[in-house]
């Protein structure tokens, strides 16, 4: 199908977004947040956050189809996020796609939210390289990945065998007395600081490690950092931030370079919530210039989670003729990025 008229649904963590796209097209994008109601408890509730995609979404939905300047009945298909995120506030999202789709007669698409982050890029670059290699960083991921087909065929290349970098980011808030959530705290706070300050470990970049050459460790850093504030009362706290995120965005930028040298991919996506941090699009396009590799990040507001990746990703499945879902389609709260969820 040529350029189609596509909803997008997500409610997999705190975010309840609906975004409308046609083709490569952004039309529409609205997100309502509930992050101040979990920021006092340091971490997203999972009751709060469902109960906040019910209250939401129909507004959400009305604002979205406002600004696309289109009727519900315009539209081509429906895509929504099936998993991984949380179960509850997945349901929310699955269930309001679904009853759209019948009602309509429309074809509905349950996509992975992972693969979805780099659809997005999509909107704004034009079509995606295939075969790219994409460098997924998000509150719950961090994943080296190879796409050979972003519908059909995206092959792990490696992930995080612990904390995500987006968690890392708000453990270490926490312990600064930064707000949540972590990541846009430090960055913000690291600008003032010395990001050579301090001799924070990079995990699993010895050389010795090659059952896990591509895959991230950030709870030795994360211990690092406890250790020297407890040693170092009168620390500098920017000096502490932006040498945290310059241990992260180390080992980030390091290994995707190394991956693209491995698998021959000249081309290479950052997507996910992380990719929104400022030090790493500066590294990343620093170190990917002097490498020889096309580098595509989307922009900071289509990082973080939102219904236009899901739209966009919905429009790919369809335009390459891709099985729409079963309407009663099933949330997955856990699930591998290169797992399709649609037919």
């Amino acid at each position: 199908m040529n350029e189609p008229l596509v909803l997008g649904i997500e409610t997999s963590c705190d975010e309840t977004a609906v975004g409308i796209v046609r083709g490569r097209t952004l039309l529409a994008n609205i997100i309502s947040s509930s992050v101040s109601e979990h920021a006092r408890f340091g971490g997203v509730v999972p009751e709060i956050a469902s109960r906040a995609h019910l209250e939401s979404m129909q507004g959400v939905l009305h604002q979205a189809l406002h600004m696309a300047g289109i009727r519900l009945k315009d539209i081509d298909g429906v895509a929504v996020t099936a998993g991984p995120g949380l179960i509850g506030a997945l349901l929310v999202g699955t269930s309001s796609a679904s009853a759209i789709s019948l009602a309509l007669d429309k074809p509905l698409y349950g996509v992975n939210h992972l693969a979805a982050h780099i659809a997005v890029d999509g909107l704004e670059n034009g079509d995606i390289s295939e075969p790219c290699l994409a460098l997924l960083v998000s509150g719950g991921h961090t994943s080296l990945l190879q796409v050979n087909d972003l519908v059909r065929d995206i092959q792990p290349l490696g992930s995080t065998i612990d904390d995500a970098a987006g968690e890392a980011f708000d453990k270490i808030a926490r312990i600064l007395d930064l707000d949540f959530p972590g990541g846009p705290s430090i960055d913000r706070e690291a600008k003032a600081g010395d990001p050579d300050a301090i001799a924070f470990p990079r995990g699993l970049t010895s050389g010795t490690d090659g059952e896990h050459k591509f895959d991230f460790s950030f709870s030795g850093l994360k211990t690092a950092v406890a250790r020297y504030l407890e040693k170092t009362p009168l620390y500098v706290r920017a000096d502490v931030a932006a040498s945290f995120q310059e241990a992260v965005v180390d080992v980030l930028v390091a290994k995707t370079i190394e991956a693209a040298r491995s698998t021959g991919i000249e081309s290479v996506v950052i997507a996910g919530g992380v990719a929104a941090n400022s030090r790493l699009r500066e590294w990343a396009q620093k170190r990917c210039a002097d490498a020889g590799l096309t580098l595509r990040i989307p922009k900071a507001g289509l990082c973080t989670d939102n219904g236009a990746m899901v739209a966009a990703l919905g429009a790919y499945a369809m335009e390459r003729g891709a099985t729409p879902s079963d309407p009663a389609l099933e949330a997955l709260s856990s699930v591998g990025v290169g797992q399709i969820l649609w037919g």
